[in-house]
């Protein structure tokens, strides 16, 4: 039974309102049933905002030096640590250390349904957050992050943008040409459902199949394997052979679980 307020803020954008309300019936692909017991706990920030384009929300583009998703969009998120409020603050986190988002400006409006990536065996969970003290993003560090943009929604719903991804592996999915970026895999199926949710969604050509050309990362400038430079293990969202297997949403075949509403911050 879902916790969700009878009556969402007056204040947000009626976009998101209509996404908070249809959380729990999000149209997500199903692809690798229910998660495995060794499962890692991952979240992800979806972060909506009012920028001077408009409505947008935020990407990053991870570093060509990864040694897998190089170069790849994503939404700010990680792996959680020991200890850590589950999945809110591990998002709130990983957006802190990825993009310099301050999470005391981040109003957290929900949590949707677990997502199980059967590649790289993740349960990630997608929080969704309101910025409502936007600044200036910033690049984290430059081993794991490339770049950092806030996309306006307007350019990620224009169909000229829209199109499908083959992957090397013969995987097939929707994908976004935005902002100098090929946004695809996970974060684009993600968006596509939380887009249609949030009923912004236009009609684009699905038969629109481009091929992928998936970057290889080059070693590191003092000579060591990409991912190596940190010290730290792999992001449990980088850490596998996800890119030769495509990384898509998949949710548990079994799941009914609503979204969970959380106070406001």
């Amino acid at each position: 039974m879902s916790d969700a307020p009878a009556e969402l803020p007056a204040d947000l954008p009626e976009h998101l309102q209509r996404l908070i309300a249809a959380a729990g019936d999000l149209p997500l692909p199903r692809r690798h049933g229910r998660p495995s017991p060794s499962a890692r706990r991952s979240a992800v920030l979806i972060l909506f905002g009012e920028g001077p384009a408009g409505p947008d929300v935020l990407l990053i583009e991870k570093s060509h030096r990864l040694r897998s998703h190089a170069g790849q969009p994503a939404f700010p998120g990680g792996g959680a640590d020991p200890g850590e409020d589950y999945p809110v603050g591990t998002a709130l986190r990983e957006a802190y250390e990825e993009a310099g988002v301050d999470p005391a400006g981040v109003r957290v409006l929900a949590t949707l349904p677990e997502l199980f990536l059967g590649p790289s065996d993740n349960l990630v969970v997608p929080v969704i957050g309101w910025w409502d003290d936007p600044r200036e993003v910033t690049t984290g560090d430059p081993r794991e992050v490339a770049r950092v943009a806030r996309v306006p929604l307007t350019d990620l719903v224009e169909p000229a943008n829209r199109f499908q991804v083959r992957h090397p592996s013969g995987y097939i999915g929707p994908a976004f040409g935005v902002a100098g970026m090929v946004v695809w895999g996970f974060t684009a199926g993600l968006l596509d459902a939380v887009l249609e949710a949030a009923g912004l969604s236009r009609p684009w050509n699905p038969a629109d199949v481009r091929p992928l050309a998936v970057p290889v990362p080059g070693p590191a400038q003092d000579g060591r394997t990409p991912g190596e430079e940190t010290g730290e293990e792999d992001d449990p969202l980088d850490s596998d052979d996800a890119d030769s297997a495509a990384p898509t949403v998949a949710e548990d075949a079994d799941s009914t679980a609503p979204p969970r509403t959380v106070p406001g911050r």
